[in-house]
C-alpha cells in the first residue's frame, strides 16, 4: 500500500508545482509557443525541473541498489530514434499546442473542473486506447506473418519422393 500513497503524494506535490508555476492554465501554454508575444516563463520552469532532475537522478541511483518502494529502478535502455518516438513527439506537440495542456496540467486542471481539460482529457484517453489497439493489431500481424514463413519454410523443405522410391532425409 506505501507505493500507492507515495504515487499519490508524488503526484499531488507535481500537481501544487503546476499550480504554483501557473503552468496548468492553457494561456501560459500558449503564451510559451507564440513566437510573437513569447512568455518565456514556461522554459524557465522547464530548465529548473531538467537541472533538478539530472542532480538527483544521479545521485539517488549511484547511491541507492533500488529505489524506495520497488525492486530496481525502470530506466529507459533504448538510445535510437525511431519513427514511433518522431510521430509520438509530434502529436504530443500537436495536442499540447492545439489544446494547451500536456498530460499533467490537464489532470490538475480537469480536478479544479476546467470543462476544457475535460475534452482534452477524454481526447487523450481516446488516443492511448487508439495506440495500445493498434500495438495489438500490429503484433498480431507479425505474428501471423512470423507463422505463415516458418510454414512457408517447412513446405519448402519437405522433399517429393516418387511412388515408391525410398525416402531420402532432409539434410
Amino acid at each position: 500500500m506505501k507505493p500507492v500513497w507515495a504515487a499519490f503524494g508524488a503526484g499531488g506535490l507535481f500537481g501544487a508545482g503546476l499550480l504554483v508555476s501557473g503552468m496548468a492554465r492553457p494561456a501560459k501554454v500558449i503564451g510559451f509557443l507564440d513566437v510573437r508575444h513569447w512568455d518565456p516563463s514556461l522554459a524557465f520552469v522547464m530548465i529548473g525541473a531538467i537541472a533538478v532532475h539530472m542532480v538527483l537522478l544521479r545521485v539517488i541511483v549511484k547511491n541507492r541498489r533500488s529505489p524506495l518502494f520497488d525492486t530496481r529502478f525502470h530506466l529507459p535502455t533504448r538510445k535510437d530514434i525511431d519513427l514511433r518516438l518522431v510521430a509520438g513527439a509530434a502529436i504530443f506537440g500537436v495536442g499540447w499546442g492545439l489544446g494547451g495542456f500536456c498530460p499533467g496540467p490537464a489532470l490538475v486542471s480537469l480536478g479544479a473542473g476546467v470543462l476544457p481539460a475535460l475534452v482534452f482529457v477524454v481526447a487523450m484517453t481516446a488516443g492511448m486506447w487508439l495506440e495500445e489497439v493498434t500495438q495489438k493489431i500490429a503484433a498480431g500481424r507479425k505474428a501471423r506473418l512470423a507463422q505463415d514463413a516458418k510454414a512457408a519454410s517447412e513446405a519448402a523443405s519437405v522433399q517429393t519422393v516418387a511412388p515408391g522410391a525410398e525416402r531420402k532425409p532432409a539434410a
